[in-house]
């Protein structure tokens, strides 16, 4: 069944070469129950690794059922390891972190087969060890000799041809000693061919054949009965020729949800950095989209397609004069301006301070006298009572609208449309209420009084020039060139040439404000997310470092693995995903925590906040990559772990 020939190992111990095995050759038939024996360092443990394809000679050949391995690649040694090799060590060597009933499964998790009755065969194999009450318990919970049974069962689950075992009685009393023994005769005589390193001549006894090695030579060899089992293990030949499958998605997730929930404090640590990163996205982009909301809001209700024409800023030897003194807009720019054919309406407005007074209360506000083409270019649809009329416009009406501050503080909220409220000691009677505008950046817009242009000139504040001039447009594309139409028409009307007047007034377009402050906060907004996005990157770091150090801690769990049929792809596709989970969990956590911070920007500080669905998806696919990267090294470092070396790991 196995053939070695001249194999050789050695083995570097700094800068000395140790030669643990020299020149050995040995012939295995099947069903035998075979015993190596040997001092410490004679080369046995090295021999039975060897056999088993946890370790590879340097030289020399080895023969399983006639056909050599010495070429064979991980994942056909991975599929040899699981199908015709059962492992049994002196230090049991089961996983903690799981039940008995998962560490028996285990090998199962890593055949290329989807076994169906995964659940009847694990508690057969219990049964046949006597622990079948006890699949529910963890290792640390059994005996010694309990916990050797286990490893037993856990050898059996795949029916291997080959049972290796390193010292099983080793750590064992001499009771348990004579179960464990009795158990792999009955294996034997089931057919199993059985190979026990042990230094015990009491165990080595009661096998049919001794083997003796020293300085990694066979000096020696006794032979007790010879085997006459060969008929039975060659049905199952067929095996070796199997190929391992990549196993089903759902066993890898579940083994690295298992690894996860069994070490909760560094995955809650690693968690925790991808948290703080991601909640910084999402907050920071929730605010960044608020106020770009916030812009657009206002400016919509400002209007659309709107210019406003104003006194520009006029210097003279260094002094800053008043433009108004310089240029003063009339209401014969109103009708000319009017007559462009690029022009949808026109509003001519007004500005001052003024006092309103109703019963008690007096209020400091913003005066505005505007025309009736102000309620539709700047979206002022009364929301209580009536906009003004061009019939009132003309006859100078003493009647006005109020913004929602002015109700609040002087109506208590109260409906005030049919009031009467002194402006600057002036019975004005109130038609209206202005819809709510809200502020922007120091000014609120619901704190003011609208009245027809015309009384605010010649009644109220005494003037007779313009403050401002709205223009509407009739579409985007005609707002350039009504811009300079504009221009060259007031600048007509007052004779004045084009180098001059540049600077005593200015037409400002409503679009490029609203486009230049949305630009501003994009940026402000990308900034805030690339520092935030760091803390993710610095997560990441500690993600990759954690699970570095999961990998030295999890050594001997990756040698156990390994030996019972994991490959090296195994080993890493898990801890790529044990990565991936732990990143992803952090980002949903992440995303929770950020909507929390967000509610209470928006409820507590009163901020205008919104979470996109970008800014999710951004995270949830950072997250995912930042798992990946940071992952792949630690991964791939467990996958190239020596499984004898893992094994032996302290």
């Amino acid at each position: 069944m196995i053939e070695i020939k001249n194999i050789t190992k050695v083995y570097k111990l700094g800068s000395v070469d140790f030669k643990s095995l020299n020149n050995l050759s040995i012939k295995i038939n099947t069903g035998e129950f075979l015993s190596i024996m040997g001092p410490s360092g004679s080369g046995k443990s090295t021999l039975l690794y060897i056999i088993g394809l946890l370790d590879k000679p340097d030289s020399g050949l080895y023969l399983l059922q006639g056909k050599s391995i010495n070429n064979l690649n991980d994942k056909q040694l991975a599929f040899l390891r699981n199908k015709i090799f059962g492992f049994i060590f002196q230090q049991f060597h089961l996983l903690p972190g799981l039940s008995i009933f998962e560490n028996v499964e285990l090998p199962l998790i890593y055949s290329n087969e989807k076994i169906k009755n995964n659940s009847k065969i694990v508690y057969e194999k219990l049964e046949l060890v006597g622990l079948a009450n006890k699949s529910h318990h963890k290792p640390t919970e059994l005996s010694g000799g309990e916990q050797q049974r286990v490893a037993i069962a856990r050898a059996l689950i795949n029916d291997p041809l080959i049972i290796l075992a390193d010292e099983p009685t080793g750590n064992l009393d001499t009771k348990n000693k004579n179960e464990i023994m009795k158990i792999l005769k009955n294996l034997n005589k089931m057919g199993k061919t059985i190979i026990i390193v042990t230094h015990e001549n009491e165990i080595a006894n009661e096998t049919e054949r001794i083997i003796f090695i020293r300085d990694g030579r066979i000096v020696d060899e006794k032979n007790k009965v010879p085997s006459k089992k060969e008929k039975i293990i060659l049905n199952n030949e067929k095996k070796i020729e199997k190929q391992t499958k990549l196993l089903y998605l759902a066993d890898y997730l579940i083994q690295s949800f298992k690894a996860i929930l069994s070490h909760k404090l560094r995955s809650i640590l690693s968690v925790l950095g991808i948290l703080i990163g991601v909640a910084s996205v999402i907050a920071m982009l929730a605010l960044g989209e608020g106020a770009k909301e916030s812009i657009y809001k206002q400016f919509s209700s400002l209007g659309v397609n709107l210019l406003t024409i104003r006194p520009g800023r006029f210097q003279r030897q260094g002094l800053a004069l008043d433009p108004s003194s310089l240029i003063k807009f009339n209401l014969n720019d109103v009708s000319e301006i009017e007559k462009l054919p690029e022009v949808k309406m026109v509003c001519p407005s007004v500005l001052g301070k003024a006092t309103v007074i109703y019963g008690n209360k007096n209020w400091n506000t913003r005066l505005e006298g505007v025309g009736v083409n102000y309620e539709k270019m700047r979206n002022a649809t009364p929301i209580a009572g009536r906009f003004f009329t061009e019939y009132e416009v003309k006859r100078r009406a003493k009647v006005c609208l109020v913004g929602y501050t002015i109700v609040k503080f002087l109506f208590n909220n109260s409906n005030p449309v049919g009031e009467i409220l002194k402006i600057n000691k002036i019975n004005f009677k109130v038609i209206g209420v202005l819809p709510i505008k809200g502020t922007t950046g120091w000014q609120d817009q619901d704190d003011r009084v609208v009245i027809p242009y015309t009384t605010a000139m010649f009644r109220v504040l005494g003037q007779d020039y313009l403050n401002f001039i709205d223009v509407s447009v009739k579409s985007e594309d005609l707002i350039e060139i009504s811009q300079k139409k504009i221009k060259e028409l007031i600048l007509k009307l007052r004779k004045i040439k084009n180098d001059v007047g540049q600077e005593l007034f200015e037409i400002r377009n409503l679009a490029e404000i609203q486009e230049a402050m949305s630009q501003t906060i994009k940026t402000v907004t990308t900034l805030l997310g690339i520092i935030a996005s760091i803390s993710l990157i610095v997560g990441g770091i500690g993600i990759m470092n954690i699970m570095l150090v999961s990998v030295t801690e999890r050594t001997k769990e990756i040698g156990i693995r390994k030996a019972i049929g994991a490959s090296n792809k195994d080993i890493m596709i898990q801890f790529l995903i044990e990565s991936i989970i732990l990143t992803l969990s952090g980002g949903i956590l992440g995303i929770t925590t950020g909507g929390i911070i967000v509610y209470a920007f928006s409820n507590l500080a009163n901020w205008n906040v919104k979470i996109s669905f970008f800014s999710i998806l951004i995270s949830t696919i950072f997250s995912f990559l930042v798992g990946l990267s940071f992952g792949l090294y630690p991964a791939y470092k467990a996958s190239k772990l020596n499984p004898v070396e893992a094994l032996r790991y302290e």
